[in-house]
Formats: C-alpha cells, sequence, structure tokens
C-alpha cells in the first residue's frame, strides 16, 4: 500500500501494487489515468503487507479517511516511530512495515 504526493499540486494519491518502483514509474510517465496531469509523484508513505488483499483492505482504509490532515498525520507517526525505536524481524510478523525508496 503506498501514498503518492503531487509535487505540482500537493495532492494525494493512495494505491497498492506489488513492485512500487514500476507504480511510480508509470504514475509519473503519464500511464496511470486517474493522476496523469498532475505529476511529477513522490512516494510520501508505504506500507508492505503479505497479501494483496490485505494491502487492498488498508487502502480502503486509508481512502475512507478523506482527509489531508489524517494522512499527513499517518506518515509523521510512522517517522517518528522509526526514530525512536529500532526494527526486529518479529515486529515485520505483527504490524505493517512502512518503507522509504
Amino acid at each position: 500500500m503506498y501514498i503518492l504526493r503531487s509535487i505540482s499540486t500537493g495532492r494525494f494519491y493512495v494505491g497498492h501494487m506489488e513492485y512500487l518502483p514500476q507504480r511510480l514509474q508509470e504514475h509519473n510517465n503519464g500511464r496511470t489515468p486517474s493522476t496523469r496531469g498532475r505529476h511529477p509523484w513522490e512516494l510520501y508513505y508505504a506500507e508492505e503487507y503479505p497479501t494483496r488483499g490485505e494491502a487492498a483492505r488498508r487502502e480502503r482504509q486509508i481512502k475512507g479517511m478523506k482527509s489531508r490532515s489524517q494522512i499527513e498525520q499517518l506518515a509523521g507517526a510512522s517517522r517518528q516511530g522509526r526514530e525512536s525505536r529500532s526494527f526486529n524481524s518479529t515486529q515485520a510478523h505483527q504490524k505493517p512495515q512502512t518503507i522509504s525508496l
């Protein structure tokens, strides 16, 4: 599951995909109708899930927020959490892993 931010407009786009670097490139090349015309896009936030179904559920949950401030808080809390705790392998199986590219 990933959240992109348009550098040109500041808008967010929420989606899920197995291979994120390729998908980001597709967004930036105008190959995705829903994001065309608002590129360039940057990766703002991402969570990794073991199945596509779980990623899709999380995507729907975030899309249900419908609030820019809630999305910004989600990404901000994740960044603060990574700074204040160390990551270990058991956490990866208990909670989604936040990744940065």
